[in-house]
């Protein structure tokens, strides 16, 4: 921040604390107080006390986010082409576009990287510190923060910025990036609008969350949706639709809420649709059970390919205890999930569907679950199989033929 910069904005803050006003609220009041401050210091600067502002509102603007916003990181805020933003020191600050990280020219020092975390919680009543080293949270604009500090890291806070997105919100924006097929795209709409439970598998980064609210645009505009996630990232334009997350311990180590509890709860919400953003452990275990009693659902999960979802789904729910076997869940899975889609980043920024998989609902011979490959890549491009879903009820109950949308492989 430049010297003249750090000066006006000495005097806006003063300026609001004796006032007692709340500068969060109210743009239009930050700018007037913004602006009288910038041209009293212009003022002054012209008796020649003080250095002159080359630029009266650039200064304002670096103001303005250094009250309101992010101060040196709110420009990467403002930038649409960066999709996250991370610290791993006061000098080492990244951006990415497109898939591409690239390193920012901006320093900071460590009571600024510290101020800034703690600006960016305000609003969401958690909190870090020694006694809670990590934190996820939610900005007011929807991206995800994840902040860790010493002495879990070696010496600097590390802070991660996934930021929320609203460019891509159907599955016709995903063909027009080439991201799907056509044909590709047609199918999962059908398999949403059956009401499919869908398996979104996929490495960090993938696209996975974004893939969860583009099928979710597809869902009947009658449907009740419920999402449960550990931060909120969904974002969801569905006319009846509720969103939990959970919530952290307080400082007397009461009051948590888990995924676990959530997918509980959003059962007696009466869903159409029941969306868990992402299972990691032994909330899997409660998931499956919601959709082996009939309710519709999508999650996400990190895995290297469709197969591995269904594999590593087979072995979370083990977490919840030692009364539950693979002997009960394996076949769970076979039966409760309908398709599995799976994303991929190229090295080049670029986000593939790469495989979409159906679970026939039987095991093999070797107690793995059965399923087909309905698309795969083929040099470049995803490309329908020749393999029909072998559980065709759904599709048949509202309206969908198989054999139009996946023609492409007869003609």
């Amino acid at each position: 921040m430049s010297h003249p910069v750090a000066i006006i904005a000495e005097r806006v803050r003063a300026r609001v604390l004796g006032d007692g006003v709340d500068l969060g609220s109210d743009r239009a009041l930050v700018d007037n107080y913004v602006r009288d401050e910038v041209r009293r210091y212009s003022e002054r600067a012209l008796g020649g006390s003080m250095p002159m502002l080359v630029d009266e509102q650039q200064t304002a603007r670096e103001i303005i986010a250094s009250i309101t916003g992010f101060g040196a990181l709110q420009p990467y805020f403002d930038d649409e082409e960066v999709e996250e933003i991370w610290i791993n020191g006061p000098s080492r600050v990244f951006v990415a576009r497109n898939g591409v990280p690239e390193l920012t020219p901006v320093v900071l020092g460590a009571a600024e990287v510290r101020d800034l975390v703690e600006r960016m919680l305000q609003s969401s009543g958690r909190r870090v510190d020694l006694s809670s080293p990590f934190v996820d949270a939610s900005l007011p604009d929807g991206s995800r923060l994840h902040v860790v500090i010493p002495d879990v890291t070696r010496r600097h806070w590390s802070v991660n910025i996934r930021k929320f997105t609203k460019r891509i919100r159907d599955l016709e924006q995903l063909v027009a990036l080439g991201s799907v097929s056509e044909r590709a795209a047609a199918f999962l709409e059908a398999c949403v609008r059956s009401g499919q439970n869908i398996l979104v598998s996929g490495a960090t980064q993938s696209g996975k969350t974004t893939l969860l609210n583009v099928l979710l645009s597809s869902a009947r505009r009658t449907d009740r949706i419920i999402t449960v996630e550990e931060t909120f990232e969904l974002d969801l334009g569905a006319r009846d639709t509720v969103g939990m997350q959970c919530r952290q311990p307080s400082l007397e180590g009461t009051g948590e809420i888990t995924l676990r509890r959530l997918i509980k709860e959003a059962l007696r919400m009466r869903p159409d649709r029941l969306v868990v953003g992402e299972v990691r452990e032994a909330e899997s275990l409660d998931l499956l059970i919601a959709l082996n009693s009939g309710v519709p659902g999508m999650c996400s999960i990190h895995a290297n390919g469709a197969r591995d979802a269904l594999v590593k789904l087979c072995t979370l729910p083990l977490l919840a205890g030692r009364n539950i076997d693979s002997s009960f869940v394996v076949p769970t899975v076979a039966s409760s999930i309908d398709v599995v889609v799976h994303c991929e980043l190229a090295r080049t920024g670029k986000r593939h569907i790469t495989q979409i998989l159906a679970p026939t609902g039987n095991l093999t011979t070797s107690g793995a679950v059965e399923a087909s490959m309905i698309f795969a890549m083929e040099a470049g491009t995803l490309r329908a199989t020749g393999s029909y879903p072998a559980r065709s009820a759904k599709f048949r109950a509202n309206g969908v033929d198989l054999s139009l949308l996946l023609a492409e492989v007869a003609a």
